[in-house]
């Protein structure tokens, strides 16, 4: 790992280092060459971080046989690297205005691969918990600073083009993984441990490909980090995440726990609301939401993640419950949903490059989003997969429409040294809506096939715990299994239907933004130039 800050941005085949880059000097622009071979590198670690997420799904139940784990550490083994990705996000974007974005982001590759070697040669579940919230810290880098550096190296006006790519690379990254971890728990000479092992030389390939390729210059000023800031939002954030996380499943949602986790949370957030707004350099400078483009873009983000993470969640459910499919099947089923969101996100991309107008794709999106839950509000057991197919596919060209361009007029917006902020707060709330959204949907979809299994087969509701155990349909008789297929796939639509409503307040949030022209200079000349400027 490199401990150089200071490269150069200029493009002689043999590059010396370069002194730090004065206050108010215009720095050379990558050749477009440049970026592409940057881009390499970024997408490289994109996609194994994306992929650590969900290439132990099939895995999971072989690794806690293996290690003799409980159903509560199968949890915890998903949601911890959930956890500390999304609490360390805004640590990362934060840290990528005040130090060399180049090194923050080969530390985070080397923190990935220090949890993947640990979980790869894990002895027990314990330290495999551990080794996932390294991982996660990890690949809250990855997340915080992809777009962060793209937007140093890229204009605004040009970014378009490329967001397109980082689609594509997050859409095969989701569903490759379940499809990967199958096949390597199935091959007798691999087994699970290589779910973790196989994502070490692609992340060292990042690390070196960014060493030789990303030339960044470095703006050298006194910083201060903001500890106990960053200290409140991660516990607030987590202490949250773990209600969302455990409500409904491990206890009521109106229980005892839910108000100490819930009032502990809020108590944690408003602290780190009061230490930021007195901070030097805050982790999230507040001053930020009085940009009407940044909040309402966070808003229409946390909803982006509540339709997102929910359709490819319950969706893969469904197909396996509902329509009685392999977990294999259902991860080719959700093609649709990944196809729309590339074609979308990449056509957009192009077409705002082109023309320099965004708001109209906002708009658009946010609509079809809407229209794809109602849509997928009508699925039943005997909905034909084309039909399905069809429907997914109008959810994936909505939130493809949105995802990036929500963080390209957020950037367009912003001072250059918020940059960093601008974006880790909008893919810092898009994870806590999907996890909190999945969650609290998760626990309604288990009451709905409660009560339905209760009424239909006159087994005991749980009293509306949601507390149902999934089938295996495969053991169930034919009479049993049609019923059962049948209350999985009403629940699964009347989620859609509540999660309707709740999509069609992006479409009310973007209409409020703003459009303002794409600039044509990218992030750091902008830097240099707001430099002068103050001077």
């Amino acid at each position: 790992m490199t401990t150089d800050v200071t490269t150069s941005s200029t493009s002689p085949p043999a590059e010396p280092p370069s002194e730090p880059t004065a206050p108010g000097a215009s720095p050379a622009r990558m050749s477009r060459r440049e970026v592409l071979q940057a881009l390499s590198g970024l997408m490289v670690g994109l996609f194994v971080s994306i992929l650590a997420s969900t290439i132990v799904g099939n895995a999971l139940p072989r690794i806690i046989a293996d290690l003799n784990g409980s159903q509560s550490v199968y949890t915890w083994i998903v949601t911890t690297e959930l956890l500390a990705m999304t609490a360390t996000v805004p640590l990362w974007g934060k840290m990528a205005d005040l130090y060399s974005r180049k090194l923050l982001i080969q530390l985070s590759l080397g923190l990935f691969v220090a949890g993947s070697l640990i979980a790869g040669f894990t002895p027990n579940v314990e330290v495999l918990i551990v080794s996932r919230v390294v991982q996660g810290v990890g690949a809250g880098g990855m997340t915080a600073l992809a777009m962060i550096v793209m937007a140093a190296m890229i204009p605004p006006r040009e970014l378009g083009r490329y967001s397109g790519i980082f689609g594509a690379v997050f859409g095969v990254g989701t569903i490759a993984g379940p499809l990967i971890g199958g096949v390597l728990v199935d091959t007798s000479w691999l087994g699970w441990r290589w779910c973790f092992l196989l994502g070490v030389p692609f992340t060292l390939l990042s690390i070196f490909l960014l060493q030789r390729t990303l030339h960044l210059p470095v703006v050298r000023r006194q910083v201060k980090i903001d500890w106990l800031g960053a200290l409140l939002i991660t516990a607030g954030v987590s202490t949250l995440l773990i209600w969302s996380t455990l409500a409904g499943s491990k206890f009521a949602w109106a229980s005892w726990q839910t108000g100490v986790l819930v009032a502990a949370g809020v108590v944690i957030l408003a602290l780190a609301v009061f230490v930021e707004s007195r901070a030097a350099e805050p982790i999230i400078p507040l001053d930020i939401f009085r940009n009407r483009t940044v909040s309402l873009a966070t808003v229409a983000s946390i909803l982006v993640g509540v339709a997102m993470f929910g359709g490819t969640v319950f969706l893969a459910q469904y197909f396996q419950v509902a329509l009685g499919k392999s977990p294999t099947v259902a991860g080719l089923m959700s093609l649709p949903l990944i196809f729309g969101l590339l074609v979308s996100s990449t056509v957009a991309g192009q077409l705002i490059t082109k023309h320099g107008r965004w708001k109209a794709y906002l708009v658009a999106g946010a609509l079809i989003m809407t229209v794809g839950m109602l849509l997928l509000g009508t699925i039943g057991a005997d909905t034909s997969v084309v039909l399905i197919s069809v429907f997914m596919a109008v959810l994936g060209i909505g939130v493809g429409m949105l995802m990036q361009n929500l963080v390209l007029a957020a950037q367009n917006d912003v001072p250059a040294n918020e940059l960093g902020a601008a974006t880790s707060v909008l893919t810092f709330f898009r994870s806590m809506g999907g996890a909190i959204g999945v969650s609290a949907l998760g626990a309604v979809l288990a009451n709905k096939v409660t009560s339905g299994l209760a009424e239909k087969l006159g087994t005991p509701a749980g009293g509306g715990s949601g507390t149902a155990a999934v089938p295996d349909l495969a053991t169930l008789p034919e009479p049993v299994r049609h019923i059962i297929a049948d209350v999985y796939g009403s629940a699964t639509a009347e989620l859609f239907l509540i999660g309707a409503p709740i999509a069609f307040l992006a479409v009310i949030a973007v209409l409020f933004i703003k459009e303002k022209p794409l600039s044509t200079l990218t992030g750091d000349e902008r830097l240099a130039a707001e430099t002068t400027a103050a001077h």
